[in-house]
């Protein structure tokens, strides 16, 4: 199945890539203003396919997207047997290139230099949901924003790890990898791929390490509902997962909401919320406990039959 899905994928060669578009150098040193109009310094997260500094560009036509230099985690196609990893690199952009899901940041198209390799994706007017969230000149979103884009990452979740076969894909779930576009819908971006071995994806040790980044993921997600919750950044000393573990966590749920919400929530979609995200929490992926006890399919399921039966707005899915 491996052998025969890359032979599929790489048939024409390099030359033809059916889902994007091929730029080229020049085309993206002028739409990004000489790679003077700066998103993201190297090395930030957010907008896609590696850790390279990203620039926003207005190609001739009038297409507006995100561009991003191929960072360290494509690095390692430089690896490859064929020299400069130019078969691997292509491979990859084809299974980027096939994600299809509304709350998943597209790739439109790539570039490749001499020296630099280019992906070009979607570009979301409204940034990260990390700024939205902590950048004091912003304005707050409200209630059922924050809802919907819990609800919209757990649909993104579940497309890319139990939906796309072989499970190639992975993310990191946090605010800044979470994009808002023009009209506030939340789509996952800097998806990567953890193996372009596609026959190695078939293989029994791989469906484990995929079982275990699912139960990494759950914890992320339940870390980043505390953030939409609370407003709070999760920092790294796990105040919040610690205080939504306590026994007594429910009575001082209403003080731990957002200020900047000027309480206007709905209590029950704050309970629910909030209960996912202890049942996210639970267990610490690396701690030795059983696992995660609860799967982004049941989340999803769960979240949409609450939006439903209150009679709630949210998109679902």
């Amino acid at each position: 199945m491996g052998d025969c899905l890359r032979r599929r994928l790489c048939l024409g060669g390099t030359r033809t890539l059916p889902f994007v578009r091929r730029f080229t150098p020049k085309e993206i040193e002028a739409a990004t203003k000489g790679f003077t109009a700066v998103l993201e310094a190297a090395g930030h997260c957010g907008g896609g396919g590696g850790g390279g500094a990203a620039y926003r560009a207005r190609f001739a036509g009038g297409l507006v997207a995100t561009v991003r230099r191929a960072g360290p985690r494509d690095g390692r196609r430089q690896q490859g047997s064929d020299g400069d990893g130019k078969a691997a690199f292509y491979l990859e952009l084809q299974l980027l290139a096939r994600l299809n899901h509304r709350h998943v940041v597209r790739l439109r198209g790539f570039a490749e230099g001499h020296r630099a390799r280019f992906l070009v994706f979607d570009h979301m007017e409204n940034r990260s949901l990390k700024e939205c969230l902590h950048d004091p000149l912003r304005t707050p979103l409200d209630w059922r924003t924050r809802l919907q884009v819990a609800i919209d990452v757990a649909a993104a979740l579940e497309y890319l790890y139990y939906f796309c076969d072989p499970p190639v894909f992975h993310v990191t779930v946090d605010s800044g990898n979470v994009l808002m576009d023009a009209n506030f819908v939340a789509k996952l971006s800097n998806v990567g791929v953890v193996s372009d071995d596609l026959k190695l994806a078939t293989t029994e040790s791989f469906q484990d390490q995929v079982e275990q980044r699912r139960a990494g993921l759950v914890f992320q997600y339940g870390v980043l509902v505390l953030e939409l919750v609370t407003g709070q950044s999760p920092g790294g000393d796990g105040e919040l997962v610690r205080w939504v573990q306590e026994p007594g966590f429910a009575g001082s749920m209403h003080r731990m909401v957002d200020a900047d919400l000027g309480g206007v929530y709905d209590a029950r979609e704050l309970r629910d919320l909030v209960n996912v995200a202890r049942l996210c929490t639970r267990h610490e992926p690396g701690g030795g406990g059983d696992g995660a006890a609860v799967s982004i399919p049941q989340i999803v399921r769960y979240l949409q039959g609450k939006v439903e039966r209150l009679g709630g707005k949210a998109r679902c899915g």
